[in-house]
C-alpha cells in the first residue's frame, strides 16, 4: 500500500514519513487518544505516509503578500530587494565571482572593499565595514574598543530590540562594563561627564529607534557627547538601528549627520529604512574601523557573497542620487496616497465577481515598523473583506494558508489588505490569490 501510494517519492522522504506517522500513531494509543472503531492498517497508513512525504520536500521559506499595512515587517523578512539587488544576486549565484579576487592585479582582494568604498562615499565617513547584522556590529565595536573596560550609556537608551536581545546583553556580550547614567526620561552632559573615569573606554550612544520618551525629558545631543568625549581622551560609538541614508524628511536620523558630528563609530542596519539585505554597517573614523576589521571575530561576522552583491547593488542605487522609486521601502514610505487608492480600487474591482466574499475599499492606518519611527501613523489605502458564509478568522486563515500566503490583518470584524506595502506589479498576483482562495 505505502510503496503504491510513494512510489513517485524519493525512498529517503518516504522512510522518515513512515517512522513519523508510525510515532503520532504510537503516541496516540500510548495516550488512549485513539477513538478508531478498527484497527488501523497499511490502507489507512498509506495516504497519510504520502501526504506527509510530499509536505516534507515542498520549501518551508517562500514569497508572500504583505498587506498587514507594516512596511518593514520584521517576521515577513523586513525589506524587499530592489531589481538591481536581485538581479545582482541571481548574476552572482549562478557562478563563480570575484569576491576575493582582484581583477586587475590578478591577486587576492578584500571582500567588502566596494562595499565599504560607497559607504565612505556616501556617508562621508574616513572608513567601513560590513557585518552580518547590526547586533553583530555593535558587539564588535564593542568589543574591540572597550573589552574589559567601562562604557557609559544612559538608562533612557537601555532599549531592548527585537528576539528579547537588550543592549545590556550586547554590552556584556562585548565583554564591556556597563556604567548607566541618568534616569529613565533625563538625562544631562554632567550625568556622563561624572560617570567618566580612567576605566572608561567609550561613551555609546542608542537611538531609541523602537519607542519614544515624551513629556519631561531631556537628553545629551551628539555633538555634545563628542566634544566631551574628546576631553576625555574616550571613543563615542553610537547605535543608529534602522539607519538612514536618503535624507531627513522620512523622519529618521541621517547617518552622514552623525559622522558630520564626529562620532568614532556608527552602526546601522542595512535591511530596515536602507531597504538592502541583511547586514550591519560600520562607519567612522579609520583607526577604530581598522581595530576592527583586525579583530578575530569580525571573520565570523564576514557577509557572504549573496548579501554583498545586494548591498553593493543598494548603495549604488542610492550613489545615483534617485533611490526612492527602485527601493522598494522608501516607495512605501514616499509614495502618493493617490497611487495606493488606485491599486487598492484595483483590487476591490477584480475580486467583484466573488459570491461569498465582499470587498470594499477603506481608509488604514499603516506603519513603518522595523523599530523605526514609532507612534507615527501613515494614512494608507486598503480592501476590506467580509462574508456571511465565513468568519474573518476563516477568511484570514484560507488567505494566509494558500499557495502564494496573503497576510492580512483582523480588525472592525473584518480582514483588512493594507496596500501601502503591496506594490503596482503585485496587484495582479494579489487579486488571483485572493480568488483562488474563494472561488
Amino acid at each position: 500500500e505505502v510503496a503504491r501510494a510513494t512510489r513517485d517519492l524519493p525512498r529517503p522522504a518516504v522512510v522518515a514519513a513512515v517512522r513519523r506517522i508510525l510515532g503520532e500513531v504510537r503516541q496516540s494509543l500510548v495516550a488512549g487518544e485513539s477513538t478508531a472503531a478498527e484497527p488501523l492498517t497499511m490502507s489507512h497508513l498509506a495516504p497519510l505516509v504520502a501526504e506527509a512525504a510530499r509536505q516534507s520536500l515542498e520549501p518551508v521559506l517562500g514569497r508572500v503578500i504583505n498587506a498587514t499595512g507594516i512596511i518593514i515587517h520584521t517576521n515577513l523578512g523586513r525589506a524587499p530587494l530592489g531589481p538591481a539587488a536581485v538581479g545582482a544576486v541571481e548574476q552572482v549565484a549562478q557562478g563563480y565571482s570575484n569576491l576575493e579576487y582582484d581583477l586587475t592585479t590578478g591577486r587576492r582582494g578584500g571582500r567588502t572593499a566596494l562595499v565599504e568604498d560607497l559607504l565612505v562615499d556616501l556617508t562621508g565617513a574616513e572608513a567601513a565595514l560590513a557585518v552580518n547584522n547590526n547586533a553583530a556590529a555593535i558587539v564588535l565595536a564593542l568589543t574591540a574598543l572597550a573589552s574589559g573596560r567601562e562604557v557609559v550609556v544612559s538608562r533612557g537608551e537601555l532599549i531592548e530590540i527585537g528576539g528579547s536581545f537588550r543592549i545590556p546583553e550586547i554590552i556584556e556580550a562585548g565583554g564591556c562594563l556597563m556604567r548607566e547614567v541618568g534616569t529613565t526620561n533625563k538625562t544631562r552632559a554632567a550625568d556622563y561627564e561624572k560617570a567618566i573615569g580612567a576605566k572608561t573606554a567609550a561613551v555609546l550612544k542608542v537611538h531609541t529607534s523602537n519607542y519614544r520618551v515624551v513629556g519631561f525629558t531631556e537628553a545629551v545631543s551628539l555633538d555634545d557627547l563628542v566634544a566631551l568625549a574628546r576631553e576625555k581622551n574616550i571613543a563615542v560609538i553610537e547605535d543608529l538601528g534602522s539607519g538612514n541614508l536618503y535624507d531627513k524628511t522620512i523622519g529618521e536620523p541621517s547617518v552622514a549627520v552623525s559622522v558630520k558630528a564626529g562620532a568614532d563609530l556608527i552602526t546601522f542596519s542595512g535591511d530596515k529604512l536602507l531597504g538592502g539585505p541583511q547586514s550591519g554597517l560600520i562607519v567612522g573614523k579609520k583607526d577604530q574601523v581598522r581595530s576592527l576589521r583586525r579583530h578575530p571575530l569580525y571573520r565570523a561576522m564576514r557577509l557572504d557573497k549573496l548579501n554583498l552583491a545586494a548591498l553593493e547593488a543598494t548603495l549604488r542605487v542610492y550613489k545615483s542620487g534617485v533611490p526612492a522609486e527602485d527601493i522598494p521601502i522608501l516607495a512605501a514610505l514616499t509614495g502618493s496616497p493617490d497611487s495606493i487608492k488606485n491599486r487598492a480600487e484595483k483590487l476591490a474591482a477584480g475580486l467583484t465577481g466573488l459570491r461569498e466574499i465582499s470587498a470594499a475599499v477603506v481608509e488604514t492606518t499603516a506603519e513603518v515598523g522595523g523599530g523605526a519611527l514609532p507612534g507615527r501613523e501613515i494614512t494608507s489605502r486598503g480592501v476590506a473583506l467580509s462574508s456571511t458564509s465565513f468568519s474573518v478568522d476563516e477568511i484570514a486563515a484560507t488567505l494566509r494558508t494558500g499557495p502564494l500566503p496573503v497576510i492580512g490583518r483582523v480588525d472592525g470584524g473584518v480582514v483588512i489588505l493594507d496596500l501601502i506595502a503591496v506594490g503596482d506589479t503585485e496587484i495582479e498576483d494579489l487579486t488571483r490569490a485572493i480568488s483562488d482562495s474563494f472561488r
